[in-house]
């Protein structure tokens, strides 16, 4: 039953950033208090005693990790702070405190509940206009209950998984740890896009008529498809390494320095006509272009979004996390934006200068994420390898049963499935990731097929087919501080919340209407050719590509949203690479069909 509540809240409900209980993270085992009705103490779970039939205030008694709730009180019933927060509950069956967690859910106005009185010693009237969720103020600190305090006046908020581990976090990550994140981010879509953008150019010998590969469009196309389609397949490497050996700190620092810079110097040596030989070398390219880039791009894509994500405290930061990947797929687009200006640009004159650019780029990135490394909260991974083929095969059906003794315990108080607990299979985050699959066909077709299409376009100055990339980039920083710092806040503040397969569906709309533009385009430089015999602007490409930019804040960023807020928390970054797999690796793979068809 609790898999089909979580799948049916999953599927039908709005997929938002879900709200987590206080008691998510921590097993109980079968040991009873010696007081039946003064439970144990324990971190971050509280819980209010029961008014009394005068109306009485409410006091606060704790309950700890190891140990079980009496069958006396049990019996009471009484509600937790966890439950005043859970929203999993169908509407008919929640209780007074339950039916509270919907409006804090949506609403940043704490309501009353008959569990909770003013004088409660969880939630006083300083937290009465303050979402639960959301706490990123000194002056949310005064009403938090102790356990959730730590003494490190940096980083107050304090969380201990269910391995024990104790991890402390700012109040504003954002401009703290998840700054420099962002900004390695930034950095490396700069060098990635700024070689993808180009590289059709480059291998058909747009750049340079006497040192080139020599070929043809399509298979210029099939190539840059290919290795897109690796790249956004390998990130399971990354989350292998990540979930269970490393952690994504360590792993990413890794695939950047053994993968990453090496594929883009090998692809950068190629441009320098004899270096790898008398003749272009075709392998080299393979090897840099198809091999070890993408591999090192899987990895870092598989574990930075993730590693960003976990900077925020689980419970107390929950909300903020919608916020954050949105501003996180805006630095892509400011990386995408400038590395497609400057690589193009300077390609025209030097193609070696720009190819060596991206590596510099990388290099700095790499230094700036260690000089941050004293800011990261950094879970520990499992150092087992094993669990990750079980609970992978568990979590996409296989391999039976995954209830575990804590599952038994927590259903004999009545504890319901918590995201962080959640057993929303990988392969059912894939499936719903694949929902965005038609939009991301569209998307491909950036990097290859508009590029053919505008090569035989006339520029506007400086501006040719690989800078008008750049367009995409521009709509997504334009709209993305709208849609994500004003639209998105004011709907919340109203308790309106836009599900996550509606936002599908608005980016692919968006998505088919880039296409129908770009057929649109098509048509008018064969009739103008046809009647004049001359070539049509570059600019015409501006509508299929500013209209791919707002599909992508409403498609792509609120996939990678899902994909980490309903894994598994031990899974968290296969979730990712699934989902990659999802945006990136499949799509890539229907347009190496299409473009085959179309020989």
């Amino acid at each position: 039953n609790n898999n089909n509540a979580t799948m049916a809240s999953t599927t039908a409900a709005p997929l938002s950033v879900p709200m987590t209980r206080l008691d998510q993270h921590y097993p109980t085992t079968k040991r009873t208090p010696s007081t039946p009705t003064a439970p144990p103490t324990h971190p971050n779970r509280l819980i209010p005693a029961p008014q009394s039939s005068l109306g009485g205030s409410t006091t606060t008694k704790n309950t700890g990790p190891h140990h079980q709730r009496s069958s006396s009180y049990q019996q009471q019933r009484t509600p937790t702070f966890s439950s005043y927060l859970d929203s999993n509950k169908p509407p008919s069956t929640k209780s007074a405190a339950a039916s509270a967690a919907a409006s804090v859910a949506s609403s940043p106005s704490v309501p009353s509940s008959p569990a909770m009185s003013e004088k409660s010693t969880i939630i006083d009237k300083n937290l009465s206009n303050i979402h639960l969720t959301r706490i990123s103020s000194p002056s949310h600190l005064t009403s938090l209950p102790p356990e959730f305090l730590s003494n490190d006046v940096h980083r107050p908020l304090v969380h201990v998984d269910e391995a024990g581990h104790e991890y402390h976090y700012y109040l504003n990550p954002m401009k703290k740890a998840v700054f420099f994140i962002l900004l390695v981010e930034m950095l490396e879509r700069f060098s990635f896009y700024g070689i993808n953008y180009t590289t059709t150019a480059y291998l058909t010998g747009e750049y340079n008529d006497e040192w080139n590969a020599d070929m043809p469009s399509i298979l210029a196309s099939s190539y840059v498809s290919i290795s897109t389609a690796v790249a956004y397949t390998t990130p399971f490497i990354g989350a292998l390494l990540a979930d269970n050996l490393l952690g994504e700190y360590l792993t990413m620092i890794l695939a950047t320095l053994l993968c990453y810079i090496p594929g883009l110097s090998l692809i950068a040596l190629t441009t320098i006509p004899e270096f790898l030989g008398s003749e272009f070398s075709l392998t080299a390219m393979k090897w840099g272009l198809l091999v070890l880039w993408p591999i090192g791009t899987g990895a870092v894509k598989a574990c930075v979004n993730v590693f960003g994500a976990k900077q925020f405290h689980p419970i107390l930061q929950s909300s903020l996390i919608e916020s954050y990947y949105v501003n996180f797929y805006m630095c892509i687009n400011i990386g995408a934006l400038t590395g497609g200006v400057v690589v193009p640009v300077v390609a025209q004159w030097s193609v070696t200068v720009a190819y060596f650019i991206p590596v510099c780029m990388l290099c700095i990135g790499v230094l700036l994420f260690v000089s941050g490394t004293s800011l990261y909260v950094r879970p520990k991974p499992k150092h087992d390898v094993s669990f990750f083929f079980h609970e992978t095969l568990a979590y996409c059906g296989c391999g039976g049963s995954r209830r575990s003794k804590r599952d038994r315990n927590s259903s004999m108080i009545n504890i319901q499935p918590s995201p962080s607990d959640s057993r929303v299979g990988i392969l059912t985050i894939a499936m719903l990731s694949g929902l965005v699959v038609p939009f991301n066909v569209a998307y491909a077709q950036m990097s290859t097929t508009f590029i053919v299409q505008g090569s035989v376009m006339t520029n506007f100055g400086l501006v040719d087919a690989p800078m008008m990339n750049n367009v995409d980039a521009i709509s997504i920083l334009a709209f993305g501080y709208v849609i994500g710092n004003v639209i998105y806040p004011a709907l919340s503040s109203r308790g309106i919340k836009i599900a996550t397969t509606y936002k599908f569906a608005i980016g692919s709309s968006f998505g088919a209407l880039a296409v129908g533009c770009a057929i649109i385009t098509d048509y008018q430089i064969h009739r103008v050719y046809n009647q004049r015999g001359e070539a049509i602007s570059v600019l015409w490409q501006i509508f299929p590509y500013f209209l791919i930019g707002i599909g992508e804040i409403f498609a792509v960023s609120a996939a990678y949203e899902l994909a980490f807020t309903v894994a598994p928390a031990k899974m968290k970054s296969v979730a990712s690479a699934a989902n990659l797999f999802m945006v990136g690796g499949l799509p890539n793979v229907v347009c190496l069909g299409l473009y085959n068809a179309c020989r």
